[in-house]
């Protein structure tokens, strides 16, 4: 059945996911779009902060996208894509190794006035590691289809 405006609840929890980091993907990752050294080396890492090779903060808003994407598909969320977010943090290193999941929390939703259609919401997504340690956090808002809009048939 699919989840339309209506179906939302503020303050309703969901959890899923389950995405293994590994060495060869934060590795690809850094080369193509963040090639910063402690995302390509293990050396380089060591010498910094991170202690070790990690994954680059935009592989694992990226990482969290293809957990979030696969959750709405299986609830057959009516999704219409997303103005943006309003705040985006990496909070811990990810590295290879880690087995990523996320908790989202409904915060507010709200029916356009100009697309009587077209409902938006805000809500914050808290992605863990296998340790239950937050490793980065958002606050995004999304767009819905509102179930009352469709045209009934007959």
């Amino acid at each position: 059945m699919t989840q339309y405006f209506e179906d939302m609840v503020v303050g309703a929890v969901e959890r899923f996911g389950a995405y293994r980091v590994t060495r060869e993907e934060v590795i690809d990752f850094a080369r193509r779009f963040d090639p910063q050294p402690f995302h390509l080396s293990d050396e380089a890492a060591a010498a910094t902060h991170f202690g070790r090779l990690s994954a680059s903060g935009w592989h694992s808003c990226a990482m969290v996208m293809a957990m979030l994407v696969e959750h709405l598909q299986a609830i057959d969320h009516a999704g219409l894509g997303s103005p943006g977010i309003d705040a985006l943090r990496w909070l811990r290193p990810v590295h290879p190794g880690d087995t990523l999941r996320c908790e989202t929390e409904l915060l507010e939703k709200r029916r356009s006035a100009s697309r009587p259609a077209m409902g938006s919401f805000k809500s914050r997504l808290i992605a863990y590691n296998q340790d239950d340690v937050a490793v980065l956090s958002m606050v995004s808002i999304g767009l819905i289809r509102v179930r009352e809009a469709i045209p009934s048939s007959g």
